[in-house]
């Protein structure tokens, strides 16, 4: 582990939690049939459908697989105090990274080759971090159906429409609101907001041969920029109507969310209430911690 980074043992979900998460959160509880809808017919279907399926098309992460992956899935996994869950790259060119978590099932995350093809291991890292986020923060109930729209609409356009039709705008809007707690994760996991902003930058314009061109001090002035048209009232129509359908935030304003969280007092008191350096940390366990 980097000597500069810290362990938050005994981190809480709900002290990165961000509020509009929470808030957003409250108004899905009170859909009626919401919760027995995702456990009763999404979740079975999603284990059928998908869980099978992407153990036999995927790569499985391990010791002896990918093994500077598993040693940045297990690094994220002990700065943020949470059991690993299984990591897979999968081949697509689509560059995107999700999480699965069912009842009676290991929990498992998967990364696309395109994602990887772009990112410096330290912000393959905040990936896995933001994916881990989801599981520190028990977002799988609802994560389950937005994920199963977002593959519907993938493999299956036709169907896929009729699905984003068909789901309430609140989970679209939870959704959106997860991934900004789920940014603070990632953020907790590398210690450098220019990390998690960077991967931002490349989701939003990146490719193997740009990647590298790409400047992000300019990007973070766009992010700047685009908070500030957005506290017009035409602009807040503009953002209101450009994210409406969308299951997340745009990257601006992710990376202007974690540029003014990076300076919080929030965020500087998670770090000092739950740091364990690692040098002391290793001085006294003899090491990692087993899992």
């Amino acid at each position: 582990m980097d000597l500069f980074k810290s362990s938050l043992i005994g981190l809480k979900a709900d002290s990165f939690r961000h509020p509009l998460d929470l808030e957003a959160t409250k108004t899905l509880k009170q859909i009626p049939g919401l919760d027995m809808m995702v456990r009763n017919w999404l979740g079975p279907m999603a284990e059928q459908v998908f869980y099978v399926e992407n153990i036999a098309s995927s790569i499985l992460v391990g010791e002896k697989q990918l093994p500077e992956l598993h040693k940045l899935l297990l690094e994220a996994c002990q700065i943020l105090d949470i059991e690993p869950p299984q990591l897979y790259v999968r081949q697509h060119p689509a560059p995107n990274a999700y999480t699965f978590a069912m009842r009676g099932k290991q929990p498992f995350i998967v990364i696309h080759t395109s994602l990887i093809e772009i990112l410096t291991p330290a912000e393959i890292q905040a990936v896995i971090a933001h994916e881990l986020g989801h599981l520190k923060c028990d977002h799988s109930v609802y994560l389950t159906p937005v994920n199963l729209l977002i593959l519907a609409a993938a493999f299956v356009p036709n169907i896929g429409t009729v699905l984003a039709q068909a789901m309430q705008s609140q989970l679209l809007e939870w959704v959106r609101c997860a991934e900004f707690t789920c940014d603070r994760a990632a953020l907790l996991a590398t210690q450098d907001p220019k990390i998690v902003m960077s991967v931002l930058m490349k989701l939003a314009g990146g490719s193997p041969s740009l990647a590298p061109e790409l400047n992000l001090e300019a990007f973070i002035d766009q992010a700047r920029a685009y908070d500030d048209i957005s506290k017009t009232e035409l602009g807040e129509m503009v953002k209101s109507a450009r994210t409406a359908q969308l299951s997340h935030p745009v990257p601006v304003l992710r990376a202007r969310e974690i540029d003014r969280w990076a300076s919080s007092l929030e965020y500087q008191r998670i770090l000092e209430n739950h740091s364990i350096n690692h040098r002391d940390e290793t001085a006294s366990s003899g090491g990692w911690r087993n899992w």
